[in-house]
């Protein structure tokens, strides 16, 4: 039986159960310990900002610092119409809603020449989402934002250490989040993070982010708060993934170079990912989108691929086309494109050899469909 390439898998090659067993041995389990203040403290570092929050997923990550951010039922926020769903959802848990913004078919990240169309009296800000470790057009987005006087939130949860102009993604803005799904390139299973260099919006951060108890006064509650806080094991994990990121970054460098090589004859059959601007992506998930066609054959390529025991993913639909958020909007460059890409698998246990099984496997499929 062939063996099967999964499209992503948690590589734990470092300190993690060293650090898990510890918590286990110390009884520091839940959501007080060492890791969790060595986490934060480790990735604030990494990401060159003052403050980071740590959280129990990326969605709550996003929710939280909406909240500290005082939006409202009643407001609105811009954000991509491609990216996944807890962009849009964390607006809605809000009461507020989601304005949604077309995309640049070279980065599929939000097109800053479309968002001043979208902005209205009850714009209260902009989440740019950095999708697949691609960087968002920030300098671009905060010019208009600074003009228009709003918020800017990077919604950074696919792209821990990609850098526009040697700044890293989650300090370019008034906060950023990040997801460590199982996933992504630094996991702790479930886990998020929130970061700033403002230090009021941190102590509100870390104010909602545990009930909304008084820091001075215990188990007194001056505002209505969220139980979001990571735990122990899971900073524990997190802080043994901080250990070894710049070589897994490298490692992901190069499984990009591999498949730009490997894939280098289809170009006329396919668009392969590339930095646009002075950016440094982090190839999250390696992206291809097919030049001809829609999404039954992309869809058909997938199968063939499936066949071949490779795993693959489609890009991730639109939001204006989902149920909770349809709507008639004109996004031409969304609609194109989401239905034409395709993610291959993207992770650190990948050799040479699978990419170019991958290759031959995608051109092969091409050339029947």
């Amino acid at each position: 039986m062939i063996d099967r390439i999964a499209v992503a898998q948690p590589v734990l090659s470092g300190n993690e159960r060293k650090y898990v067993l510890d918590c286990l041995d110390t009884n520091w389990i839940s959501s007080v310990g060492k890791y969790i203040t060595a986490f934060e403290e480790a990735f604030a570092s990494f990401c060159g900002v003052k403050h980071a929050i740590a959280t129990n997923n990326g969605t709550t990550a996003l929710h939280l610092a909406l909240v500290a951010m005082d939006l409202k039922p009643g407001d609105e926020v811009i954000i991509p119409t491609v990216t996944y769903i807890a962009t849009a959802n964390a607006v809605r848990y809000c009461g507020a809603t989601p304005v949604f913004v077309d995309v640049q078919a070279s980065t599929m990240n939000i097109d800053p020449a479309a968002i001043e169309a979208k902005i209205t009296s009850k714009t209260k800000g902009i989440i740019p989402v950095h999708l697949y470790g691609h960087p968002a057009d920030m300098l671009s987005i905060n010019a208009i934002a600074h003009k228009r006087g709003l918020w800017v939130v990077e919604d950074a949860a696919e792209a821990h250490g990609a850098e526009i102009a040697g700044h890293k993604v989650g300090s370019m803005s008034t906060c950023a989040t990040f997801s460590f799904f199982g996933n992504k390139i630094v996991t702790t299973g479930e886990g998020g993070m929130v970061t700033t260099n403002d230090d009021e919006l941190a102590q509100k951060l870390r104010l909602f982010r545990g009930q909304g108890m008084d820091p001075n006064r215990r188990y007194w509650f001056p505002v209505v708060g969220y139980n979001y806080r990571m735990t122990n094991i899971q900073a524990a994990i997190g802080l043994a993934q901080m250990e070894t990121i710049e070589t897994s970054l490298a490692a992901r460098a190069r499984l990009a170079g591999w498949y730009a090589e490997a894939l280098g004859n289809l170009r006329d059959e396919i668009v392969l990912p590339k930095d646009v601007g002075s950016v440094k992506q982090v190839y999250w998930m390696y992206n291809i989108f097919l030049r001809q066609g829609d999404a039954v054959r992309r869809d058909a390529v997938m199968r063939q691929l499936s066949d071949d025991g490779i795993e693959t993913r489609p890009v991730f639909y639109p939001m204006h086309v989902l149920p909770p958020y349809r709507e008639d909007g004109f996004y031409p460059v969304a609609d194109l494109w989401a239905q034409r890409g395709i993610n291959l698998p993207t992770h650190l246990g990948l050799t040479r050899e699978d990419i170019e099984r991958i290759a031959d496997s995608l051109g092969q499929a091409l050339k029947k469909i």
